[in-house]
């Protein structure tokens, strides 16, 4: 049955046309997690990110940034995850960089095919940092003797226990030089021509406000998230924010995830909390490096 010629006319119900831009929060740091924090990690956002790109009439998928960085593996499963599903189902993805997408948040930013900050935003930080407490000196104070056994002569590489070990230091080096190898070539190959500064100003490590990141080519543009989107796909575009997995009671029951290896997951008494409370030095220090 043919519809008459003014029915055929009719504009189309404005559900049906309002394109849909899916936004996934990148807050925090990358790795890191404590009992009572969250951290960003694969496992807490490989959810929320095939969710993201599974939504109907999707036009975009726009990350909002805001982390200090952290830890690189996790930086690069995240930042794969989310090229792969991009790939996969062909849809442009933007970053928006709140008041930091630095070092590992950075990382995650060139997972976007376009890269947006405030004029204010801190941006940058493209290269690898340690950093760690030395307490033999408070020990000889306290009287404290360091009894430490290992199998392998590599295994206590720089032990806060012990003295620093020159041999220690340059293992370290090494093992920096080539987490920021992959990580310049990251760089280099998302943003290609885009980068304007030189290798050797853009991977000093150095931070940079928004605009001068526009300079330098490591961002594409000064906006927020909101205003970007209705430019490209309209004023009627409709934003759904995707949650991340709560995990606040696996983190009182002591299953803590991220950087297991330098915790102590559901360890009780004094040792556990004092695991949490270096946990929490160590994310304010990565926050504070930038003024945060």
């Amino acid at each position: 049955m043919q519809l008459p010629s003014f029915v055929a006319k009719l504009p189309r119900p404005r559900w049906r046309r309002r394109p849909v831009v899916a936004v996934i929060r990148l807050n925090g740091v990358i790795g890191h997690a404590g009992r009572f924090r969250e951290g960003l990690d694969l496992a807490s956002l490989a959810r929320p990110i095939e969710t993201a790109f599974g939504l109907r009439r999707l036009a975009a998928v726009a990350l909002a940034i805001n982390s200090p960085g952290g830890a690189a593996t996790q930086s690069n499963l995240i930042y794969k995850h989310i090229r792969a599903l991009a790939d996969e189902h062909e849809v442009p993805v933007f970053a928006f960089a709140e008041d930091l997408a630095a070092s590992g948040g950075y990382w995650l930013a060139c997972a976007a095919d376009e890269i947006f900050a405030d004029e204010n935003s801190i941006v940058g930080s493209v290269g690898v940092v340690f950093s760690g407490f030395g307490f033999t000196g408070l020990m000889e104070k306290l009287g404290v003797e360091r009894r430490l056994y290992t199998a392998g002569e590599k295994k206590s590489l720089l032990d806060p226990f012990s003295d620093e070990k020159a041999a220690d230091v340059k293992r370290l080096a090494a093992l920096q030089k080539d987490i920021h190898d992959s990580f310049k070539g990251l760089v280099s190959e998302r943003r290609g021509e885009r980068l304007k500064g030189g290798p050797r100003k853009i991977f000093s490590g150095d931070i940079w406000s928004g605009r001068q990141a526009l300079e330098l080519g490591l961002i594409d543009g000064i906006g927020d998230l909101r205003g970007i989107m209705r430019e490209r796909f309209g004023d009627d575009v409709k934003f759904r924010v995707i949650g991340g997995e709560r995990r606040l009671l696996r983190r009182l029951l002591g299953r803590s995830s991220g950087l297991g290896a330098a915790r102590r997951p559901g360890v009780a008494g004094p040792a556990g909390w004092a695991d949490e409370l270096i946990a929490s030095i160590e994310e304010r220090a990565l926050w504070g490096r930038f003024g945060l």
